[in-house]
């Protein structure tokens, strides 16, 4: 079981994390809006800016999922249920929250899920 300590030092990983997405976000977006405006001379120029366009908006996506999960970890710490395996209902592990605050399975139900999911 966590220590209160714990869950704030957690509470305050997930939040900085939160400030820097939301940060990367807004600087993502406004690229995207610069680059739509850009006056595009020729093929090259109009290939070049869509293919950044397109990791641009990749990026864009895999921040709003990363911040959907820490709106969820951050959720969890306020219902009481932050470290808890969704599936087992076991405890996660405290290194695995180290390396990722978000975790919401335990490594054996992750495996488990990422099986069923490809």
């Amino acid at each position: 079981m966590l220590t209160q300590k714990e869950l704030e030092d957690f509470q305050n990983k997930l939040l900085d994390r939160r400030v820097q997405i939301e940060k990367n976000l807004r600087g993502t977006s406004t690229e995207l809006e610069e680059m739509r405006n850009l006056e595009l001379k020729d093929e090259a120029d109009y290939a070049s800016a869509s293919a950044e366009s397109a990791v641009e908006t990749a990026i864009l996506e895999q921040l709003r999922k990363e911040l959907n999960e820490l709106e969820l970890a951050l959720d969890k710490i306020r219902k009481g249920t932050y470290g808890i395996c969704e599936m087992c209902e076991e405890e996660i592990d405290k290194l695995r929250l180290d390396v990722k605050n978000f975790a919401r399975f335990c490594i054996t139900c992750r495996e488990i899920n990422e099986k069923e999911m490809s």
